[in-house]
C-alpha cells in the first residue's frame, strides 16, 4: 500500500445492500477509476474484497489497535441496537456491529453514511421500529444516533450523510473522490454535501416543465407533473392512492411507496438520477 495513499474500509451493518449494488452502476467517475485515479486504497468492502471474514476481523483489530490507519469509513445499513440497546441482533464475531462502528469510528479521519439507513435509521426505523435502530448521528431527523451530536471524525466532520435509497451511485464516488483530493466538504443542516443535495428531485425532473404551465397529474399515467396531487396524497393517511386488487397490486404499492419516500424531508433534496446526463 503506498504511504500516500487514504486507506478506505466500507462495513455494513443492517443493509439490504442496496448501496453496494447501485456503487456498481457509477460512471463518473467508475468505482474501478476511483481506486485508479484516486490515492484511495480499498481495505474492505464485503461484496468486492476477495478476503475473507478473517481477514476483517483482523484488520478491524489492527485499526483499533492503531498499528493500521483508517482514513475514511463507510457505513451501509441501519444500526440496530435492539435487545435493550446490546445490539446483539447484529453481530460479527460475536460482538455488536453497533460497538464495531463505534471503535471504527474513533479511529477514522472521515466517516460516511452510506444510504438513508445508515444516516438517519432508514426503514428499519419507522414504526415500531422492533430492532431500535437509529442512525449514525441521527435519528430520522434528530441529531444523535448511534453518535452524539457533538462527536466529530479526525478531521473534524460529523458523520457525512449520504441520502437516498439506494444513494446516487456518482454521489459515493465523487464524494469519496472529493474527500481523497482535499477538498472541503460543504455540509447543510442534515449533514449532507452541499454539491449534491442542494435542489429538489422536482427541479431535476424531466416532467418539471409540465409543473411550470400548471399542468398537474391527477392520476397516474397521464402526463404532467406529479409533485402536487399524487406526492402530496401519500402523506394522508385515510386517502387511498392505489387500487387495493388487480394483477400489479405490488407493482402499484411499490410506485405509491416511492412517491411518498420522495416527499420526506430526508429524500426531498436529493438530485437523484433524473438528472443524470446520458
Amino acid at each position: 500500500m503506498a504511504k500516500d495513499k487514504m486507506t478506505l474500509l466500507w462495513f455494513q451493518t443492517g443493509s439490504c445492500g442496496g448501496d453496494t449494488m447501485a456503487l456498481l452502476s457509477a460512471d463518473r467517475p467508475s468505482f474501478s477509476d476511483l481506486l485508479n485515479d484516486y490515492p484511495i486504497e480499498l481495505l474492505w468492502q464485503p461484496s468486492l474484497s476477495i478476503e475473507s471474514a478473517n481477514n476483517l476481523h483482523e484488520m478491524m483489530n489492527q485499526i483499533i489497535e492503531g498499528s493500521l490507519k483508517l482514513d475514511i469509513l463507510c457505513i451501509e445499513g441501519s444500526i440496530i441496537t435492539a435487545p435493550n440497546g446490546t445490539g446483539m441482533f447484529d453481530v460479527f464475531r460475536q460482538t455488536a456491529k453497533k460497538d464495531w462502528v463505534l471503535k471504527l469510528a474513533d479511529k477514522a479521519r472521515y466517516v460516511v453514511a452510506m444510504g438513508t439507513c445508515s444516516a438517519f435509521g432508514g426503514v428499519h426505523a419507522a414504526p415500531p421500529n422492533p430492532s431500535d435502530c437509529v442512525g449514525l448521528q441521527m435519528d430520522k431527523e434528530q441529531s444523535g444516533g448511534l453518535l452524539a451530536p457533538e462527536w466529530r471524525s479526525g478531521a473534524g466532520y460529523p458523520v457525512i450523510n449520504l441520502a437516498g435509497c439506494p444513494v446516487h451511485p456518482n454521489t459515493m464516488t465523487k464524494t469519496l473522490a472529493m474527500i481523497a483530493s482535499g477538498i472541503i466538504l460543504q455540509l447543510d443542516d442534515l449533514n449532507r454535501p452541499r454539491e449534491f443535495f442542494s435542489s429538489l428531485v422536482h427541479q431535476g425532473c424531466t416532467r418539471n416543465e409540465y409543473h411550470e404551465y400548471d399542468v398537474e397529474e391527477s392520476e397516474f399515467g397521464t402526463n404532467g407533473c406529479m409533485f402536487f396531487n399524487l406526492a402530496a396524497k401519500g402523506l394522508l393517511p385515510k386517502r387511498r392512492v392505489i387500487p387495493t386488487s388487480g394483477t400489479d397490486e405490488v407493482a402499484k404499492r411499490v410506485l405509491a411507496f416511492l412517491v411518498l419516500a420522495a416527499r420526506h424531508p430526508v429524500f426531498l433534496k436529493t438530485k437523484a438520477c433524473l438528472k443524470l446526463k446520458s
